[in-house]
């Protein structure tokens, strides 16, 4: 084999493992049925019901927090239908405000919809974990672009929630957050 051969099968293999990695390892492996046997059992209903207090940062493509905010969250539920408001004060002084609806079926499965979401978000609760998957539109001034979203939420055993998104435009990871909800009675 020619040295030049040789170089262009290994820079092809190293460009095959980097597009199959996420599928099976790392953030995007995770599956609902993961956290199936896990405890404690995570139920939207009670979890995010209240006023809850959250607290994260935004990392950019390159890792570095581009951003902390605080958010001041309100849900209530009637049955297995949910609303819930968000008001997000950023360290830029920017704010954000959302309200998402929440639909949850009796075998687990969520579908929330929010005013900059595209379509319906659609998601799973199992065990101690929520994901959730969803298309949202920034808002102009971050550039307005629409990123595919995959939310993680692991249900801790003091009633905390640790949440992990991470963003996507075109296949690429282009941010993450990593936040923690508690209810603000606990505080």
């Amino acid at each position: 084999m020619t040295p030049i051969l040789a170089f262009s099968l290994g820079a092809l293999t190293i460009l095959v493992l980097a597009m199959i990695r996420p599928r099976y390892m790392g953030f995007l492996a995770q599956k609902p049925e993961d956290y199936a046997g896990s405890g404690p059992q995570f139920d939207l209903r009670k979890h995010l019901n209240g006023p809850i207090l959250c607290e994260g940062v935004v990392y950019g493509p390159m890792g570095r927090v581009t951003s902390r905010f605080v958010a001041d969250m309100e849900a209530h539920w009637e049955g297995n239908t949910g609303t819930m408001t968000e008001e997000f004060r950023y360290d830029s002084g920017a704010t954000q405000s959302r309200s998402w609806t929440f639909t949850l079926g009796n075998d687990g499965h969520i579908r929330a919809e929010a005013p900059d979401v595209i379509g319906t978000a659609e998601g799973v609760q199992k065990g101690s974990g929520v994901q959730l998957q969803y298309r949202i539109k920034l808002p102009k001034d971050s550039g307005g672009h629409v990123l595919e979203t995959t939310d993680w939420m692991y249900l801790m055993e003091n009633g905390a929630i640790i949440n992990r998104s991470q963003f996507r435009k075109f296949g690429i990871p282009v941010a993450e957050l990593v936040a923690t909800m508690r209810p603000k009675e606990a505080m």
